[in-house]
């Protein structure tokens, strides 16, 4: 085993310190770019199939290096397939004049513009929930960041529209045709209703939660996402990140929260 690793340390030279140094660095940078989204789990598996490749390989086991070595071939074939949405988008912001300016999130030395840019209208927001809490009106509010949520918009019946106090409640109003469902807000704008949520399996749940709290779960399970529930059996406000609910939350408290996710400077300012 040591006379394996022997000849690797002695052959290791400057620019290969510089090569692995750059390689780690546009590792860490594209992590930054998938964090949050479902992606960042299928990145994660590729790099630890090929680290396990390079560590048989070193240790000349023959029959998994045919096998890991086989995987890795046509995984990258997959990777692009999986990836091809991202790539895409990064490609045509690579061609946008406006690209270059944006100073919101970075890839390497370029600038990537991502969902909720601008500033969320969170005054509305909170306003819709005070009222629907107050009529013990149901409603599921989703809020991308980085991840936009397509695959779920698509599910819905594309708005587009302006953030509103008053859409938000029509939306839920027990006979609205799109109350049965989650509104998802994208870039500052309400872009879909009635949209369908992958329901979370988690154990830690109560098993009095219903089917809006476990949509709510499910989806900032697998997003970075931010989630606001009102139930309509006790009209409470119910806050839903990263898979961790904080049901009983007061309009005040669901304003500041918001205020910390998307308009920290606004946040700061009012301090």
């Amino acid at each position: 085993m040591p006379e394996l690793l022997i000849p690797f340390f002695i052959n290791l030279r400057l620019l290969d310190i510089i090569d692995i140094l750059l390689v780690a660095f546009m590792l860490y940078e594209l992590y930054n770019l998938v964090k949050g989204t479902a992606a960042i789990n299928i990145l994660l598996g590729i790099v630890a199939i090929f680290l396990a490749w390079r560590l048989v390989r070193i240790l000349e086991m023959e029959l998994l290096t045919e096998i890991l070595g086989a995987f890795i071939s046509v995984g990258f074939i997959a990777l692009i397939v999986v990836f091809q949405p991202e790539i895409r988008k990064f490609l045509l912001l690579l061609g946008t004049p406006a690209f270059i300016r944006k100073n919101h999130r970075r890839f390497l030395f370029w600038k990537i513009r991502y969902a909720n840019d601008e500033n969320l209208s969170i005054d509305p927001i909170v306003q819709a929930c005070h009222k629907m809490a107050n009529s013990k009106t149901g409603a599921l509010i989703v809020i991308g960041k980085i991840h936009e949520l397509e695959e779920y918009i698509n599910t819905g019946e594309i708005l587009d529209a302006k953030i509103s106090e008053q859409l938000i409640e029509n939306i839920f109003f027990k006979n609205s045709p799109l109350h049965d469902g989650a509104v998802i807000i994208i870039n500052n704008k309400i872009k879909a209703a009635s949209c369908i949520l992958p329901v979370s399996k988690s154990e830690e749940l109560p098993v009095h939660v219903g089917l809006r709290h476990r949509s709510a779960v499910g989806v900032t399970e697998k997003s970075d996402a931010i989630a606001i529930v009102v139930s309509e059996q006790t009209g409470k406000i119910s806050w839903v990140k990263e898979g961790k609910m904080s049901p009983g939350i007061q309009p005040s408290k669901l304003k500041t929260l918001l205020e910390e996710e998307f308009n920290p400077d606004a946040g700061n300012n009012r301090k």
